[in-house]
């Protein structure tokens, strides 16, 4: 393929930053280095190349488009990726959309057909504006994302080559081979043999205990993220642990006309202020055939691909100081269960809604088979649409709830199946539109469910308390509704970031003053 130079990225701006190893670039750029015919990160430790042979790329399919093959030191395939969130471009929006799919769909249903009817546009069309904003056809960016997990799995497991062969979504060992040996001029065999991480493994190690090395752009800060899950997890569903630093989960993965995969997780994040944060994630052998569709959902569950520095320059100092720098978007890894949970969190407490979720999963949880290996406390999970929409509103209402919360329940689970929300299909306001239309879901539910569920970065709540109270305060006025909205707008595009920043601050103020309050009390375990 001959690469249009349109794709070149500017020297006089990255090679200053690759002088200087700046994180904040990562993934965000790659660099081609014409001497060797390798391609890296910007944080790559090797010694730096002059300058008259760099060329840089926007992406590591165009790097690979244009002959250069991956740095064994550095390794792109674990890079943060870019996450550009325009919504005036309609081509671009497009070709982004097409891009989600192709990383999340199952090897199997991957096909530019497929897509192109997922999409709603024909294949001619599809493939000209994937081509313009991307740089590479379809099929062509599908494979280079195949090739670096491939890679990825070869360096940090010991999972058999034919089996990381299926897994990253070729149809079998021999065209593996063949297109791992055109694109980096070295057998699989020989990259295992070769990989740093994967010598430091005993050969025999059990499958168990392979782990995941999960990059990110510094800093992370982990606290936040795990004390917010903490105080939403659902006992037989969710473990975290702060002090830790882990947090732990069943999964269940949807294929369809197949039976779900049914399985567990574990992620051990790095300490707040870590220099090179990096998650560690094990799973249990049922997910390891589903890794290639899994990697993109766990990446956005943490908010790996997040930009820090951007999301704290629209928050402001005064929102986002030193001590909050890192903060992430806690996602979701089944859009169901999150939109459920959002339900039964309207009106009531985060303790209440935790509370309720639990009853729910003991009534119509399904246990998680092989549960002995799972990690402690994950014992079930989360129901299925076709499970709460068999039941009845006398089934769900003694849960502890109205019976119009458990008629909505149900009647979202019964609608799960037709709603554009579920396949992450329109755009946003399409989406608003049309879970607000759903019987017993407001605006604000609506917006929790696209901030989390869709990771969408710049999900404003409207008529929360929590956020209302703070931005009267940071004004020293009341405000109207459209004050509110005006002044959330300070925050875009980040605003979600805002939202949990907001409500951070207020829960450690409201825990100060109840110290305040009781100032010989004890803190401590009970």
């Amino acid at each position: 393929m001959i690469l249009s130079m349109d794709f070149l990225l500017d020297p006089d701006h990255c090679y200053p930053a690759l002088l200087a190893r700046d994180a904040r670039f990562d993934g965000q750029w790659f660099v081609g280095v014409t001497s060797t015919g390798v391609y890296c990160r910007p944080i790559c430790r090797v010694r730096a190349p002059r300058r008259e042979n760099c060329r840089f790329f926007p992406s590591a399919t165009l790097a690979e488009a244009a002959r250069f093959r991956p740095c064994l030191k550095c390794r792109p395939e674990l890079a943060p990726a870019a996450r550009p969130w325009s919504t005036m471009d309609a081509a671009a929006v497009l070709a982004r959309e097409a891009a989600r799919w192709l990383d999340e769909c199952a090897p199997e249903e991957a096909s530019l057909p497929a897509l192109a009817a997922h999409l709603g546009v024909s294949e001619r069309h599809v493939r000209r504006v994937f081509t313009v904003v991307h740089g590479v056809a379809p099929l062509q960016y599908l494979q280079t994302r195949r090739l670096l997990l491939a890679k990825q799995l070869l360096t940090d497991t010991r999972l058999p080559i034919g089996e990381i062969a299926l897994a990253a979504g070729f149809s079998s060992l021999r065209r593996f081979n063949a297109a791992f040996q055109e694109h980096y001029r070295l057998s699989p065999t020989a990259l295992r043999k070769g990989g740093a991480e994967a010598e430091t493994r005993a050969a025999g190690s059990a499958l168990e205990t392979a782990e995941l090395r999960l990059d990110l752009r510094p800093p992370l800060l982990s606290s936040a993220l795990l004390d917010f899950l903490a105080a939403r997890a659902v006992p037989g569903v969710e473990q975290v642990d702060v002090e830790r630093l882990t947090v732990s989960r069943s999964v269940r993965f949807v294929r369809p006309g197949q039976p779900d995969v049914l399985g567990w997780l574990s992620a051990r994040l790095p300490a707040d202020g870590d220099e090179r944060p990096r998650v560690r994630l094990s799973l249990s052998p049922s997910l390891w055939p589903v890794i290639a569709p899994l990697m993109p959902r766990l990446r956005r569950w943490l908010d790996l691909d997040a930009d820090p520095q951007a999301i704290a320059a629209a928050l402001g100092e005064t929102l986002a100081p030193a001590a909050a720098a890192g903060l992430r978007l806690p996602g979701s890894l089944d859009r169901f269960e999150l939109a459920i949970r959002a339900v039964l969190g309207q009106q009531v407490t985060v303790a209440a809604a935790r509370t309720l979720a639990t009853r729910l999963i003991a009534k119509f949880g399904e246990p998680l088979p092989d549960a002995a290996g799972a990690p402690p406390g994950v014992t079930h999970v989360f129901p299925t649409p076709a499970t709460l929409a068999a039941a009845t509103v006398d089934d769900v209402a003694p849960l502890g709830m109205p019976g119009r919360r458990a008629e909505a329940l149900i009647h979202l689970a019964r609608q799960w199946p037709t709603l554009a929300f579920a396949q992450g299909r329109g755009t946003v306001e399409d989406a608003i539109v049309e879970l607000a239309a759903l019987p017993g879901l407001g605006p604000w539910t609506a917006h929790y469910m696209l901030m989390r569920g869709w990771s969408w970065p710049d999900a404003y709540l409207p008529g929360d308390v929590i956020l209302k109270q703070c931005l009267e305060e940071r004004a020293g006025t009341p405000l109207r509704p459209r004050e509110l909205i005006a002044a959330a707008e300070h925050f875009a595009p980040y605003r979600s970031y805002a939202v949990l920043q907001l409500w951070r601050d207020a829960a450690t103020k409201s825990a100060a003053a109840k110290a305040a309050r009781s100032p010989s009390r004890m803190v401590g375990p009970e």
